[in-house]
């Protein structure tokens, strides 16, 4: 699927949901989160307080920006993540920008590169009276200027949207996210790449479904389907950073996740609340055939302890399998690989069982709503053979400070994870893009909640796993000063079939560290700074890679000549280091002029 494919129909998907609906937003119907990033067993959780009475946290859901409006990002006033602002106006800035770039490697030898830089994309916060959301794409177009050094083109950008089709009861969700990354021999990926050297890839993530919230006289009803793709495609021939075999680094896969719950609030019928559940998550990955398959069926009771505290207590049935095919091997049998990194999947062989559980999962857990602005909940549980740890915690005291934290288990693809974080994004948060790279940040954070991909892209691994880790994210806005933080941790066990090409990678763990952080503010009516930084490490268990780590700073002017003219300034410093080869240090610096049509 080529770029343009990719622009094209997110734009349609934006479109559509855009014009869709004619009412305010609503909580989505979906309100079961997705497996791994949350209660994937909660009945009403997010419709109903402890003690049964309405406790809708979208209800005070806006649009996130600047100050004067505008869709934050680094060439623009940016801001890191947003806490609750005042509604928004629909604003759409469309621009052309050129950038020239110095690119200078100190470490481990010296070499330096110059290249001008042409982009095009629109910054979007859109708030109409059917659709809130925020959207950033850009594309650019890089010229070399230095000899055995090509072009390269890459797209950017993320969106998140909600669209009422009918008020308060059928909605559209929306998300996308549009990157580029170096990978390195283990898998691992550098989600900052600037080097015009090695191995690039440009990942796509895209996202949509509807979801129903209804009722049937005292009994609620919801449910929602999604449907995502996601791919890895090659912009140069697979060169492994650091040298050594690759791994099979993910191609693409279709995801579809269903959900459903029927219920009573407490007090309806019993003193108790009731509801019936079902969960279904398919991923099939185009890596030997791959397929992932969770199925569930619950029940649960919550039992109201206050007005603010409750206990929920849930009993059901779950399948999960994963299952795959073989590679083509040589004549010498070999397993044959692709240029593009990937194992050449044999499709004469028989699909092989991986892993399979199939029985009863119980989880017990206690949920705190104390107000609109401040949630918790946490469970523990039984599920794929083993205990099972999750829950959440948001708090916005006030308009100015947002936390968010979320601890996860589940069973993963590339793709469905990544799904999973994009479906966790709140529709109000605020973009900042590396002056560089041109890649939005990595945390985000509403009204509503919020969510990190940088997680669910540390791996390029086509393996499916089983996910467990935390991540956090707080925003802090005092007068003109934007602070924003995000950290996480995650570990993935690999989960693949005796007797294939992946046999030994079987029950080998990899794990992720990573912080992303950034500080903006107004210096005079015309000018703004922005100061991002960012450092992850990579572990793998599997024998002869090494451990991987990449940290960057970077810093912004951005100066408005005119009202359509903006000019910038930037400098930044990445370093690279990988155990078993020298560190790589590079330094880069930016000038640049950009227009905006409105």
């Amino acid at each position: 699927m080529t770029g343009v494919w990719h622009t094209a129909a997110s734009a349609l998907a934006l479109i559509a949901a855009w014009n869709g609906g004619d009412a305010a937003l609503a909580q989505s119907a979906g309100a079961t989160p997705p497996l791994a990033y949350g209660n994937a067993d909660a009945a009403d959780s997010a419709a109903t307080a402890p003690d049964g009475t309405t406790a809708n946290a979208a209800d005070n859901t806006v649009s996130g920006g600047d100050s004067d409006g505008n869709l934050a990002d680094a060439h623009g006033p940016a801001s890191g993540t947003a806490a609750v602002k005042p509604r928004k106006r629909t604003r759409i800035v469309p621009y052309l920008e050129v950038d020239q770039t110095i690119y200078d490697q100190t470490a481990p030898e010296q070499q330096t590169v110059t290249y001008t830089t042409l982009a095009a994309g629109a910054d979007m916060l859109i708030n109409s009276h059917s659709t809130t959301g925020v959207a950033t794409i850009r594309y650019e177009h890089h010229f070399s200027e230095t000899k055995a050094q090509g072009s390269s083109d890459t797209f950017t950008g993320i969106a998140r949207t909600q669209t009422q089709i009918i008020p308060h009861t059928l909605q559209f969700d929306f998300g996308g996210l549009a990157t580029h990354t170096a990978i390195a021999a283990n898998g691992s990926t550098y989600l900052n790449p600037v080097d015009n050297v090695g191995s690039i890839y440009q990942i796509w993530s895209l996202y949509g479904g509807p979801s129903l919230q209804t009722h049937a006289g005292i009994v609620g009803i919801k449910a929602a389907y999604d449907v995502g793709y996601n791919e890895i495609d090659q912009i140069r021939s697979y060169v492994p950073s650091g040298g050594g075999a690759p791994v099979d680094i993910f191609g693409h896969s279709l995801t579809q996740q269903g959900t459903a719950t029927v219920g009573v609030r407490p007090g309806e019928v019993a003193p108790f609340g009731l509801a019936l559940l079902g969960n279904y998550l398919r991923e099939d990955i185009s890596n030997l055939d791959q397929r992932l398959i969770d199925a569930r069926l619950g029940g649960q009771i919550t039992q109201p302890i206050t007005r603010d505290l409750a206990l929920v207590g849930d009993l059901g049935w779950e399948k999960v399998q994963v299952s795959q095919r073989n590679a083509e091997l040589d004549a010498n049998g070999n397993p044959i690989v692709g240029s593009n990194g990937q194992y050449v999947t044999n499709p004469n062989s028989p699909r092989q069982l991986a892993y399979q559980t199939d029985g009863l999962t119980w989880d017990v857990g206690v949920v705190w709503k104390p107000s609109k602005r401040t949630m918790a909940a946490a469970y523990v549980g039984q599920r794929y053979d083993s205990t099972t740890y999750y829950g959440s915690f948001y708090h916005a005291p006030n308009s100015r400070s947002t936390l968010n934290v979320t601890v996860f288990d589940g069973v993963y693809g590339f793709g469905s994870g990544l799904m999973s974080t994009l479906q966790a994004l709140p529709t109000d948060f605020s973009v900042t893009r590396d002056p560089f790279s041109g890649n939005v940040g990595g945390c985000y954070l509403g009204s509503t909640g919020g969510s990190c991909t940088t997680g669910a892209l540390g791996s390029a691994n086509a393996f499916i796993y089983r996910a467990r880790g935390v991540n956090a994210a707080y925003a802090l806005t005092l007068g003109r000063m934007n602070f924003s933080v995000g950290t996480g941790y995650v570990t993935r066990r690999f989960i693949t079939a005796d007797n294939s090409v992946l046999a030994a990678d079987n029950g080998l763990l990899d794990r992720t560290w990573y912080i992303d952080s950034s500080l903006s503010g107004q210096i005079d009516r015309q000018t703004r700074f922005v100061i991002s930084g960012f450092a992850s490490l990579y572990r793998t268990d599997e024998p002869g890679f090494a451990d991987s780590g990449d940290w960057g700073l970077n810093g912004m002017l951005v100066h408005h000549l005119t009202d359509h003219l903006v000019g910038t300034a930037a400098v930044e410093v990445l370093g690279i280091k990988q155990q078993l080869t020298p560190e790589q240090l590079e330094t880069l610096g930016q000038l640049g002029l950009r227009y905006n049509f409105r």
